[in-house]
């Protein structure tokens, strides 16, 4: 591959929202051209990909359009559902009735009383964060869409759901934390629901045929799980055998979610209206979520350097720097074990400011790796202006000074030696 092809990383204009990669936003997404030059480079011989932060799924579907096996696992409910969605093909003419059905539905269906109304458990306050003719709405899509016995149908009617309702809500959508919208912009606010639904519907159609055409020529007819289960504490046998992975692709979070990305937050509405437990409480289970006890040392030089920096400005913000950092090294000394020898790690992470000083994730994650028996093949950058994510924060913790935040990432690509 000539150097030039191989350095550009920036895919600019590049459409990454193809195929089922158009299902549902997400915060941080990592964009599919990145999952599949990754596998073109070094996985063109895989039988088994791992995504230890499979997100929504974005590399387990370029394993699939590859005919290479994948297993993935998030800690966040609903990312593991529409990564299920992402990656499975329904019956297409079922699908096709239900969708006919459900323009039937969103035409004739009639308003349900008060009384039928559901109760969303993990949402405490329902008005607040949505105006009563819209929970109504709601509520009779819910009914609609658990009434679909195919169960993949279903699945596919959910994704679109989710979104429905973080759109239809109150909450200001471009923003990853809940924020109600203020009172002025509320006044006229009056989300078109079944409208949303029909659009969401017809958009991932497109895209699930578009999918569904190349996934036919794949005779190896590989195979996705996905799993729920924290890297951090464990990748279990039964799930991912020990050096049993050719190759890893994934993009873990880049910081905490209190102070980074609130995958929990951004997720808590559409995981409540879909049934599932406890979603208001993701963000404490993911990495950095707890503060840790005591300032250790790492594996890595540079890390240590801009800790003690941090250090002399802030010792307890240094603690919550600390937990991420020792939630990163702990998932990766699980994930070396299950990668073969020759094996690849391809990391994709943004470097983030605290305290105004640049926390150098990528060397870390280099340094960790090297700490398991692995070589450092490579790191690519590339420009991020467009990424779903906070791009302006405050690094000081001073209210009203902001700077800029994670405007470039980095691809670490390690490979397994001992």
């Amino acid at each position: 591959m000539e150097t030039k092809e191989k350095d550009d990383w920036t895919f600019k204009g590049a459409d990454t929202r193809q195929l089922t990669h158009c299902y549902h936003d997400y915060p941080a997404r990592m964009i599919p051209q990145i999952a599949a030059k990754l596998l073109d480079m070094f996985g063109k011989n895989a039988k088994l990909l791992f995504d230890p932060y499979c997100g929504t799924g974005t590399s387990l579907v370029e394993a699939k359009i590859r005919g290479i096996n994948s297993i993935g696992t998030d800690l966040n409910p609903l990312a593991c559902l529409i990564a299920k969605a992402k990656t499975t093909i329904p019956n297409l003419k079922e699908l096709n009735k239900q969708i006919s059905e459900f323009r039937k539905f969103s035409l004739t269906s009639k308003s349900l009383a008060f009384s039928s109304l559901p109760k969303i458990e993990g949402i405490k306050n329902l008005e607040f964060w949505f105006k009563p003719e819209v929970i109504e709405k709601l509520a009779r899509l819910k009914n609609f869409i658990n009434e679909i016995e195919d169960d993949s149908s279903r699945l596919f009617f959910q994704i679109a759901f989710s979104e429905t309702v973080r759109e239809s809500s109150n909450t200001r959508n471009n923003e990853f934390k809940l924020f109600r919208y203020k009172p002025e912009k509320l006044k006229n606010f009056s989300p078109d629901v079944f409208g949303i639904m029909i659009s969401k519907l017809l958009r991932n159609r497109r895209g699930l045929g578009e999918f569904a055409r190349i996934i036919d020529g794949d005779a190896t007819k590989s195979r996705v799980k996905i799993y729920n289960f924290n890297s951090v504490i464990e990748i279990p046998e039964e799930y991912v055998s020990p050096s049993s992975v050719d190759i890893i692709i994934t993009s873990p979070p880049y910081g905490d979610s209190r102070t980074t990305v609130a995958y929990g937050q951004y997720s808590r509405l559409s995981a409540a209206w879909l049934d599932m437990k406890e979603p208001e409480k993701t963000d404490r289970k993911l990495m950095g979520g707890q503060k840790a006890k005591k300032i250790n040392k790492f594996p890595s030089a540079e890390l240590n350097k801009t800790i003690d920096i941090i250090r002399q400005k802030d010792e307890n913000r240094t603690l919550e720097v600390i937990a991420f950092y020792n939630d990163l090294f702990d998932s990766i000394s699980n994930v070396s074990k299950v990668v073969k020898s020759g094996g690849y790690a391809c990391y994709v992470i943004a470097n983030r400011k605290v305290k105004n000083t640049l926390l150098p994730t990528d060397a870390a994650i280099r340094d960790f790796f090297r700490h398991f028996g692995f070589e450092h093949i490579d790191t690519f950058k590339r420009s991020i202006p467009n990424k779903r994510m906070a791009l302006r924060n405050s690094p000081s913790n001073i209210s009203g000074k902001i700077d800029n935040t994670m405007m470039q990432e980095f691809i670490v690509v390690m490979k397994k030696i001992a």
